[in-house]
């Protein structure tokens, strides 16, 4: 068996540090401690019911969040890049929904060189409801006044004012004003 797993685990580092700017033994050392402090405070938000408290916890992760914003327990945000995602007024996050910044085979460092670490930001814009279940990816962008069907995974944006399910998710109504 080919045991890659330190290279791997060497180069995503290297990643990071270069992603937030950090050098060195005490950039690594900053690197752990920000991922630590972004786990815990994700830990406690991921399970807890009072949406106005995971809307502070994630803010203090660095989730971009707008006012009277709802999010459901066992809504999952990027741990390694929260600071990528922008939440805006008014949006409603559901049950089981993930939301990634980035896209990464890290511990396969052959795929890693055919399909290196994408990394790009998520904007998800006022008035937006994810139902149950989303998957949302890096560098998407979900529509004003959007829906997203339960369940669904969405790779390409959301327009505004739309209705969008499947996997992958496919506008199927405008909605009408």
């Amino acid at each position: 068996m080919n045991d890659n797993s330190e290279g791997s685990f060497s180069e995503n580092e290297r990643e990071l540090l270069e992603h937030y700017g950090y050098k060195g033994s005490i950039g690594k050392l900053r690197l752990r401690c920000k991922f630590l402090k972004s786990w815990v405070l994700h830990s406690i938000a991921y399970s807890c019911p009072l949406s106005n408290v995971v809307v502070k916890l994630q803010r203090a992760r660095g989730v971009k969040i707008g006012k009277n914003c709802h999010f459901s327990p066992y809504v999952l945000i990027d741990l390694l890049y929260p600071d990528l995602i922008s939440i805006h007024d008014n949006v409603t996050i559901g049950s089981n929904c993930l939301v990634f910044a980035h896209v990464n085979p890290t511990a396969n460092t052959f795929l890693k060189k055919a399909y290196p670490r994408k990394v790009k930001s998520v904007n998800i814009k006022s008035g937006a409801v994810l139902f149950p279940g989303c998957i949302i990816t890096a560098g998407v962008t979900i529509g004003e006044n959007s829906m997203v069907g339960a369940g669904s995974v969405v790779f390409e944006d959301i327009p505004d004012h739309c209705v969008a399910m499947g996997n992958p998710a496919r506008v199927v109504k405008k909605i009408e004003g």
